[in-house]
């Protein structure tokens, strides 16, 4: 559904990105553009989205548009995701966005696109942490999440410090995909007892004629 001219603006829009992505510049890239979301933990996925609002703005219109009170990322023939993985997990589920914002969007335009980067992750070294700690002395000492975090006593997680891109898949997901896909934070509950609305997983390795584009990238 999704016209070979919008496939190949993005092909040609996205062959321009970096391969590799190194996390304090990354961060520092972010901060020094106006993202908002430099200081987060998990900083690849927020890497590829800024990238894509930064880089693709003349193949969609950046941000998209909102079901509800989910957002997408862009839209041009179809509301679009950004979403970036690690190839290097025991795991190739991704959470995409809220399963009924996607649902409605599939309804109205047949499809939604995924703008999904692969590579392979580095991570921090388990004993000096050299990343986390640069990265907390960044954004000016500890979140508020870490200290209370650390008052529990709970584990730490190790930081991704830099990602080698592999390959960019668009990605067409529509309701056959949907009703074959998992869900994420179905009958889970908010601390007030509301319940969490819940989001759409697909599994990386089970897709197929849902790829409508694969752009590979290499040293």
């Amino acid at each position: 559904m999704f016209s070979t001219h919008l496939i190949a603006r993005l092909d040609e829009c996205l062959q321009t990105f970096p391969h590799h992505w190194d996390g304090k510049a990354a961060i520092t890239e972010m901060r020094e553009g106006g993202s908002r979301n430099w200081r987060q933990m998990e900083w690849i996925g927020w890497y590829f989205e800024y990238l894509c609002q930064t880089r693709l703005v003349d193949a969609l219109t950046i941000p998209g548009p909102t079901y509800g009170s989910a957002s997408f990322d862009g839209f041009h023939e179809a509301p679009w995701d950004f979403k970036a993985h690690a190839s290097n997990t025991s795991s190739h589920r991704i959470i995409v966005n809220d399963l009924e914002a996607i649902q409605e969007a599939c309804e109205q335009y047949h499809a939604v696109g995924l703008i999904l980067a692969v590579g392979e992750v580095v991570y921090n070294d388990r004993e000096t942490r050299a990343f986390q700690k640069w990265h907390d002395e960044f954004k000016g000492g500890e979140s508020y999440y870490v200290k209370a975090r650390k008052e529990r006593g709970a584990w730490s997680r190790l930081r991704k410090v830099e990602m080698t891109l592999q390959e960019i898949h668009l990605v067409r997901v529509d309701l056959g995909l949907v009703s074959r896909s998992g869900r994420f934070q179905k009958g889970f509950r908010n601390a007030d007892g509301s319940a969490r609305r819940a989001k759409l997983v697909i599994d990386l390795e089970h897709l197929d004629d849902e790829i409508i584009r694969t752009i590979k990238f290499s040293g």
